[in-house]
């Protein structure tokens, strides 16, 4: 493209490991139920903007629970805008159980650890560093960009991305795409094999809470009605279900480009399509569909009782449930037969399950942007098999796609970390995912 300019220098390579390992160290813990502050956060994402010319606007729905929403004007005023966002909150971290500390942010060996570095301090920052390369250089994207650093992404996004969408959607006015966290990262399918998966899909929220009801009595009397017994094999039912495939349009564009990548065929349109055959001669790569292929319902709380002697009237469980895209009429019907009778169940938390096109010119940019800077690379799409803040903002017609690029060392279990122990990102990581990052944002 001829209006674009190479912005990152070594600033912006600087900046990239210095935001993130400092971001790091605020700590932004999301325990849930509204236990979190991203303030501290906020207001230093909103420095290094206000330190590039970009005004920011600052945005709590509750104190302290604070979301950050700049524009980029770009070259071409009538092309839609582009939504770039990234969550400041992060899970919790035991630091015991760490090799450093989770909130050091320590650089160490050519490696920033914390709880973070992959989920998604790490994108927040490159994000920053690109932004302020441009100012430095004078350079502008092809299109608007709108800027969003959500809170509350790791529990229900309440107070982040949903209160953003239902309050403030002028902010995102133009947006027609949108880029965050889990995806163009490199993905280790055997030696010498590098895949990038760029999500193009997500599987919807379905978390279930289970109550069953019965007859409260002496645990040493014969109880036909017991809660704990109807709830316990309701749940074992649950849990051993094996749901039927259901393959999206985006699942099926990657088990082809996947299997060609193995020299093997795969024809999902057939109706003798067997996608569990298919998934064995994948290898590794495999993981990155096989989630996505079904439904799923996996048990994760068991709350009952308060006497070992006492039968109560009643017991509860949570499921996480997840549907693929046209999945949720058959996830109803299928739960209200496995909780049988004496046992009822709704949604705890519920988000729509997401699809966009993978035949599309930003699809194709960012296609483009990694291969130019790893040419041996091989980029697929996939459907993520949980949830980002892209649920919330496609009320706003923004289609989500995960593009967070970093190249990756072999042996380097990126999926692993999110949510893991010792979460760390590679330096270099860090440096590749800038400058693909830049390249597609001057060319998307």
């Amino acid at each position: 493209m001829a209006d674009r300019e190479e912005a990152i220098d070594a600033r912006a390579l600087e900046e990239v490991v210095r935001f993130t390992s400092e971001l790091i160290r605020i700590d932004t813990t999301n325990r849930g139920g509204g236990d979190c502050r991203e303030r501290p956060a906020a207001e230093y994402v909103a420095e290094k903007l206000a330190e590039a010319d970009i005004a920011p606007t600052l945005l709590e729905d509750e104190p302290g629970r604070t979301n950050v929403v700049a524009r980029v004007p770009g070259r071409d005023p009538g092309a839609g805008a582009l939504l770039v966002h990234g969550h400041l909150d992060v899970v919790p971290a035991e630091p015991s159980d760490w090799t450093v500390h989770p909130f050091s942010g320590e650089i160490r060996d050519g490696v920033v650890w914390g709880r973070g570095a992959v989920d998604m301090k790490n994108m927040d920052a490159m994000i920053l560093a690109v932004v302020r390369a441009w100012a430095r250089a004078g350079v502008r994207p092809r299109r608007d960009l709108v800027l969003a650093f959500t809170a509350d992404e790791e529990d229900s996004a309440a107070v982040g991305s949903g209160f953003l969408a239902d309050r403030h959607a002028g902010l995102f006015e133009g947006c027609t795409e949108g880029i965050s966290e889990s995806g163009a990262y490199t993905f280790h399918a055997g030696p010498g094999r590098r895949i990038y998966p760029i999500a193009a899909g997500e599987r919807g929220t379905a978390w279930l809470r289970l109550t069953a009801r019965g007859t409260a009595g002496h645990g040493s009397k014969v109880n036909h009605a017991n809660a704990v017994s109807r709830l316990a094999a309701a749940v074992a039912r649950i849990g051993e279900y094996r749901w039927p495939v259901r393959l999206t349009p985006t699942v099926r564009a990657a088990l082809v480009e996947l299997a060609a990548l193995q020299g093997v065929e795969a024809a999902p349109e057939a109706p003798d399509f067997d996608v569990d055959a298919l998934l064995e001669k994948l290898g590794p790569a495999a993981a990155l569909v096989e989630a996505t292929v079904r439904n799923s319902t996996n048990p994760t709380v068991l709350e009952a009782g308060y006497k070992v002697n006492v039968i109560p009237g009643s017991a509860t469980a949570y499921i996480d449930g997840r549907t693929v895209p046209g999945g949720e009429e058959e996830f109803r019907a299928t739960l209200d037969r496995l909780t049988g009778p004496g046992v009822d169940w709704d949604f705890h938390h519920r988000e729509t399950a997401l699809q966009a096109p993978v035949d599309t010119p930003v699809f194709a940019a960012m296609r483009a942007a990694v291969e130019r800077f790893d040419p041996d690379g091989h980029v697929v799409p996939y459907c993520m098999s949980g949830g980002t803040d892209a649920k919330q903002f496609s009320r706003l017609g923004i289609a989500g796609y995960g593009f967070s690029p970093l190249k990756l060392p072999e042996g380097f279990d990126y999926q692993a970390l999110f949510h893991g122990v010792d979460e760390r990102v590679p330096v270099e990581a860090l440096h590749f995912g800038v400058r693909v990052l830049d390249h597609f944002l001057q060319e998307a």
